[in-house]
Order: C-alpha cells, then structure tokens, then sequence
C-alpha cells in the first residue's frame, strides 16, 4: 500500500488561493511521487476563489480567523471544514503545507493584532488542528519538505 501525503493544494499546481493563482512547486511533485496525494485547501470550497484575504488576529487572547476587508470572523467555518477534511484522511503519513498562509502556514505564520500589525509567527488554523490530529506526523511546508 502506498504512503499519503496531504500537501496544500495551491502548491500542487490548483488555482485555489485567495488572488486566483497558484504556487506550484514541482520540486514537491517530483520528492512524493511515490506517494498518494491528498490536495488540501479549506478556504476555496467555503469562500471561492478569487476570494478576500483571510488574517490571523489576537482577539481576547485567542487567534481567530478574520477577513481582511470586512472583517468577518470565519474562524468557526474553517476549523469545521478542516475537522471534516481530518475526519475523512485519518491514515495520512506525511504532511506538506503552505508557508505564511493564514490557514496552511506552520510556524509562518503572521499573527496580526487589532491595528493589523504583525505581533509574532505561529501557525495558521490548519497547521493548528494538523499538528493536535496528527501527533506522529511531522508537518513541512515548501521550504523544508526535503528532510522528511
């Protein structure tokens, strides 16, 4: 049986990301194609693409998931839709996900105060629920896939 990778889905070359574009990474492609590939993006199935851009807030002490122009909280959406994603793709063995991205991001993350000024890196949701899901997993981004 083959080995699973979940791999941020932007970086797999699918248009998904909040501008329409992509941030393919063949380098990526080429180091799991032995692997079976699960595309991960929780924020185009719930806001479309393109789509406005989502930020990591410290509010009351707690990260919460903000839309940049209206300033909706979207926190509770994504955390469902990425325990749905976790609930169907238990048996992953590697994960690779996109650095700095409010969701995706591990340890890349900007957190942003009120002001929108960047306080600290930690993770984005994602890399959160990830890393409390898949205790013996190591979680990678783009940048560091290749000591796995």
């Amino acid at each position: 049986m083959r080995k699973k990778v979940i791999i941020s889905a932007c970086l797999l070359g699918e248009f998904c990301r909040y501008d329409g574009k992509t941030k393919k990474y063949d380098e990526l492609l080429e180091y799991f194609k032995e692997y079976e590939i699960i595309p991960f993006c929780p924020e185009a199935p719930l806001f479309g693409t393109p789509r406005e851009r989502i930020n990591v807030m410290l509010i009351d002490g707690k990260k919460r998931i903000v839309t940049d122009e209206t300033n909706k909280d979207v926190t509770q959406l994504l955390e469902d839709e990425i325990l749905s994603f976790i609930e169907k793709n238990q048996d992953a063995d590697a994960i690779v996900l996109k650095s700095k991205s409010p969701s995706c991001g591990y340890k890349t993350t900007p957190v942003l105060d009120q002001k929108k000024e960047i306080l600290k890196y930690e993770n984005g949701i994602a890399a959160d629920l990830f890393q409390s899901h898949y205790k013996a997993l190591k979680i990678k981004d783009e940048l560091t896939f290749s000591d796995f």
